[in-house]
């Protein structure tokens, strides 16, 4: 498993979850993927408080996604990435309001969001269709 979608991206986790194995979502129950066993999410429930699944996701060494324009001014969220390590790509919400919105935006950025498996945590970044931007985790 490679990647998690917050629960703000259901509608999106479920167009992509059955094409690739490396996906997961709140809730998620499994599966098989082109003859790979993708097992149940660790998350269960997709009300499931940010303090509480961000820990486990980031102790999974997945990468994050998530829907969040103003990701720069959530302070709490920001001080979880900084204190667990975490890796997150949030979607901007201007070019991400509706699934369609997503997949484009998020297709458009796959290569930049693949690459961050790579990466060492804590970061954030903020993708729109033509930005791809390092957020400061102050």
């Amino acid at each position: 498993m490679r990647f998690y979608f917050d629960a703000d991206l259901l509608g999106l986790a479920k167009v992509l979850v059955p094409l690739r194995p490396d996906m997961t979502y709140p809730g998620d129950p499994g599966g098989v993927v082109h003859k790979r066993e993708r097992p149940p999410c660790v998350i269960t429930d997709g009300s499931t408080l940010d303090e509480v699944w961000i820990p486990q996701v980031a102790a999974q060494g997945w990468v994050i996604l998530t829907r969040d324009s103003r990701i720069q001014d959530q302070p709490a969220e920001i001080g979880a990435v900084r204190a667990y390590g975490t890796r997150m790509v949030a979607l901007a919400a201007a070019d991400a309001g509706t699934v369609w919105a997503q997949l484009e935006l998020f297709m458009t950025q796959w290569r930049r969001i693949e690459a961050c498996t790579d990466e060492p945590g804590p970061f954030i970044y903020s993708a729109t269709r033509t930005r791809f931007r390092a957020v400061p985790l102050r």
